[in-house]
Order: C-alpha cells, then structure tokens, then sequence
C-alpha cells in the first residue's frame, strides 16, 4: 500500500511540477500511512536534493557563480551573524531553554534543520529539543514555499531579487529550492549560490560552537554536497557545455527537487508537532519576520 501511494503522488508531482504541492503530497502520505521510522523515503530525501542542488550546478558556470556571490555574500555574512545574535537574545528574552534557543538560532540563521543536527550533539541538547526545534522550522518552511512566491509576484520582484530574498529569508536548503523553482530559473540559480554560501557558515559555527561548549569534535561539519557543487560549478566552466545540455541538466535538478521535497515531507509526523511548545515557536516566529523584512529592504 504505502509503495503504491508513492507512485501515484510522485507521479501527479511530476505531473504538476510544483515544489510546494510535492512537499505537502509527502507530508499527507505521513497521515495516510503509518511509515517506520527507517521507511526509504525518510532516508533519502536530502540525498535526492543533494543531487538535484549537484546537477544544478554542472549548468551554471564560474563567472556566473562569481558575479551572483560578489555583490551579496557580504550580506549574507552580515544576516548570519546578526540573525545568530538576535536570536539568542529574544530566546533569552523569552526564557527559552538555552539549549533550544541555541539551536533554532543555529536554524535560523544558517541553514534550518542541517544546522541544527549538526550543533546538537556539541551543546548536548535533549532528543525533545531537537525534533521539536526541527518541527518548527519545517513548518515555517513549508509555508514559505507556498506564500513566498505568491508574495514575490504580489510585490513585483524580479528573478534575481527573488533569488537573493529567498536566499536570506528562508531557512533550508531545500525550502530556498523549491521556493526559487517556483518563481523561476534564474531565481533559482541565484538563489543556490548564495544560500550555499549561507551554508558555509556551518564551518564557524561548529568551531565555535566547540570552544564555547568545551566539546572536542572531529571534523568541519561542512555538507559533502557543497563540495561536489563546487567541483560541478569548475568542470561546466572547463567543459562549457552547449545550452541542450544545459536544458537536460536543469530538467534532471526539477526530477530530483521534486522527489527530494516528496520525501523530505514524509520525515513529518504527528508526534514531532505534538513536541512544540509555545515560547519557541514565538521565537522562530519573531526572528523570522524581521529576517523578512530586513532582507525586503536590502533588495
């Protein structure tokens, strides 16, 4: 039964080639069927849009890269280290544990559930802390993938300030993808250069993260995809492929994205939302809206 479901939702995915309503398919699989823990979809949804993120970049070239990241990585600097801090201080504000108020301000800043897996087991927070924080910025995500580019074509935004605001704004990797996949190609290339380079500062945090904690840990904790995204970015500008290939690539990234979002949205259940408490909600909620609105006027 559960095979079955898979096959006629990824196919009407396929079908409708929207981000969001793969998202949400794999998210109603999950109340449909009650999938094991280990079921395949769950373990292999950020691979497929690992891949997918691969793909996309063995069609972009160097000196695109280059003129895209040269202009905006500093901001995406200055909103990592300023989100990182003011979250921290409304947690505190707030009274949430300090613990989860580190790891949703690792989420929100960097890179959402990513992050936060990473700096969990370095500040030793609680299982509960961390599906719940996980809950949330899946939540958040999956709304702005629906309302994001609904509020782009409302506000009239073209492709690359989309890319740039989706970039800053949103939390995962994969949210940043399918909400720049909807509005359009060139948002989405925009888009992935700079969340990729919002990703990197993964490495900072885990070294930080380790002198503030005391914890010893081996490793950078740098994601292998943005390796190979990098290396696939290098061999497109060596190879300069012709623009039909380009177009095949870019069709293989839609498959991947699709089944990746498919599959990330059956990693959801009813016991993850049912850890959500108030205070930490109000705490992603608060920093997400200024993230919104500060990175609007930036572009």
């Amino acid at each position: 039964m559960p095979y079955f479901l898979i096959f006629i939702f990824l196919t009407l995915a396929f079908w409708v080639g929207n981000a969001a309503i793969a998202l949400f398919l794999g998210v109603s699989m999950t109340f449909l069927v009650n999938l094991s823990e280990d079921f395949f979809t769950k373990r292999i949804g950020t691979k497929l849009l690992q891949a997918g993120i691969v793909f996309l970049g063995a069609s972009i070239s160097i000196p695109e890269v280059v003129e895209i990241s040269g202009n905006y990585l500093p901001w995406v600097s200055f909103f990592v280290i300023t989100t990182f801090v003011i979250s921290l201080g409304i947690g505190r504000m707030l009274k949430t544990a300090d613990k989860q108020s580190y790891l949703l301000a690792a989420g929100t800043s960097i890179c959402g559930g990513t992050a936060m897996t990473v700096v969990a087991p370095i500040v030793k927070a609680k299982p509960e802390q961390l599906l719940s924080s996980i809950a949330i910025i899946f939540i958040l995500n999956a709304l702005a993938i629906i309302f994001f580019p609904l509020a782009g074509t409302w506000m009239g935004l073209s492709q690359e300030q989309f890319g740039i605001w989706a970039a800053l704004a949103i939390h995962d990797t994969s949210s940043v993808v399918g909400a720049a996949s909807i509005f359009g190609d060139k948002a989405l290339e925009v888009a992935i250069v700079l969340k990729l380079g919002r990703t990197l500062w993964i490495i900072p945090l885990v070294l930080f993260s380790a002198w503030y904690f005391r914890e010893k840990r081996s490793g950078t904790g740098l994601p292998i995809f943005v390796v190979f995204f990098i290396f696939a970015v290098i061999l497109n500008s060596l190879l300069s492929p012709s623009e039909q290939i380009n177009i095949y690539l870019k069709q293989v990234n839609k498959v991947f994205l699709l089944s990746g979002l498919f599959c990330i949205g059956t990693q959801i259940n009813q016991s993850a939302l049912q850890r959500i408490s108030i205070k930490p909600l109000i705490l992603a909620i608060l920093v997400w809206s200024m993230v919104i609105i500060a990175s609007l006027w930036i572009i």
